[in-house]
């Protein structure tokens, strides 16, 4: 079952106006990103020999999906960069400085969704305009739609997981140190990974 756009034909746009999947369009409306179950996650390569997990604590989001016209649905995700999380503080005390994040100037990483295709399935890709340090560029995020469901609580949910890379020197994150053995201590390609809970707006 798909709820974002898929890819703009006529014999596409005349299935979708002659017949709506019911339990698509159910799915219509605004979402809020619930954070308490949903995580927003990256993956880096150390020294050439391991990989450094990491995760934001803080971030806050929302959709707009639309069962009728998928094209029409839309993500935007807001992240506080102070709270990254890798498991040392020493580490996220360097990310947070001028070498990487610069977060005393630069506080927040935004995503706002542009496009999306349906790629078969339950599988989609959204593309946006990721903003870091002032610099905007677009990133395209693989998507799975999970389903939906109503919890114990009455709220109507639907989940995605997602994953995306990117080349962090594009965004203006370029700092690194020669390694005696070659190559360097973090790698440019950054994996990013997402599981989003969201809850329909009443």
């Amino acid at each position: 079952m798909g709820i974002f756009g898929r890819k703009n034909d006529t014999e596409t746009a005349t299935a979708t106006a002659t017949a709506v999947n019911p339990e698509l369009a159910a799915l219509t409306g605004e979402y809020t990103i619930d954070p308490a179950h949903s995580s927003l996650g990256f993956v880096a390569r150390h020294a050439m020999v391991t990989n450094v997990k990491g995760t934001f604590l803080d971030f806050s989001g929302s959709l707009h999906l639309d069962g009728t016209d998928p094209s029409l649905s839309t993500a935007s995700l807001d992240v506080t960069m102070d709270s990254i999380d890798t498991g040392s503080a020493d580490r996220d005390g360097h990310l947070k400085s001028a070498d990487f994040f610069k977060t005393d100037e630069f506080p927040t990483m935004t995503f706002r969704s542009t496009s999306a295709e349906a790629l078969g399935g339950d599988d989609y890709r959204i593309t946006g305009d990721l903003s870091i340090l002032g610099v905007t560029r677009p990133l395209t995020i693989d998507l799975e739609f999970n389903g939906s469901a109503r919890d114990p609580f009455g709220n109507e949910r639907v989940g995605f997981e997602g994953k995306a890379e990117l080349p962090r020197s594009e965004w203006g994150l370029t700092w690194n140190a020669a390694l005696e053995t070659g190559g360097v201590l973090v790698s440019d390609k950054i994996k990013l990974n997402f599981a989003i809970s969201a809850i329909k707006n009443v």
